[in-house]
């Protein structure tokens, strides 16, 4: 049996955003990073990327490269897409990692405000949400980051970005699958996350029994990019308490 690290990637970006990650653990363990639909160059899903498309995506890359069972890290929408092939496919987790995410799904206002996001790139292309993107990272972030997350945005179709708002938009409710996630796991959430604060992920830990939550001093939502360290360190130390063997 052959095991792994799949590394599931945030909105609007592509799966470059896990550079340091997959620096960290090359040579160690077999890491799939795999561009979700429409991301990254890849065919996409169709007018609505769903979090059930995304997992097929990522369910095909482990099979592609032969991962039987993988500690799972998603960030941001990569959670979602974790907790949508946790309910299709758990035996395939070693372990889980839910960064910079939530399990609540949109409220109909947040709901609506994605679809509205779509319509507009749709309208206009993804030039305004490179201008002006959401707070992906924190206040004090250098403009090299800045300028880094820019160009990945920048690279992604606005039919892709479109897509993977709607499907966002009607993603289901994961808080029922909390309490019967039983293989080791991880919460990472970051002081200056303002999309998804603390005080939203955090609750996941306590939900999951044996969770272990980690808490990203001074990092924004993007917390494996302005905190590379402590964040694959991190990782590290679950990967080796999932028992995962390369």
């Amino acid at each position: 049996m052959t095991d792994g690290l799949l590394l599931l990637h945030a909105f609007p970006l592509d799966a470059r955003m896990w550079e340091a990650q997959l620096s960290a653990f090359s040579g160690v363990l077999p890491v799939i990073a795999p561009h979700l639909p429409g991301f990254g160059g890849t065919e996409p899903a169709g007018e609505v990327m769903t979090m059930s498309a995304a997992a097929d995506r990522a369910m095909a890359e482990l099979d592609r490269a032969a991962v039987d069972r993988a500690v799972v890290c998603g960030l941001s929408m990569g959670g979602y897409v974790a907790f949508e092939l946790w309910r299709r496919a758990r035996h395939r987790f070693a372990g889980i990692v839910l960064a910079n995410t939530r399990a609540e799904p949109d409220t109909e206002e947040g709901a609506a405000s994605r679809r509205a996001l779509a319509e507009r790139l749709r309208r206009e292309g993804n030039g305004f949400l490179v201008e002006t993107p959401p707070p992906l990272l924190s206040e004090g972030a250098p403009g090299t980051l800045w300028a880094y997350v820019r160009r990945l945005i920048a690279d992604q179709p606005a039919e892709a970005i479109a897509a993977a708002s709607l499907g966002m938009a009607e993603r289901p409710d994961s808080r029922p699958d909390l309490p019967g996630i039983d293989v080791p796991a991880l919460v990472i959430t970051s002081t200056d996350d303002t999309l998804i604060p603390p005080e939203v992920s955090s609750p996941m830990a306590d939900a999951i029994p044996g969770a272990t939550l980690l808490v990203i001093d001074g990092a924004g939502h993007l917390s494996n990019l302005e905190q590379p360290d402590s964040f694959s360190g991190a990782l590290e130390e679950h990967v080796e308490r999932a028992g995962l063997r390369g």
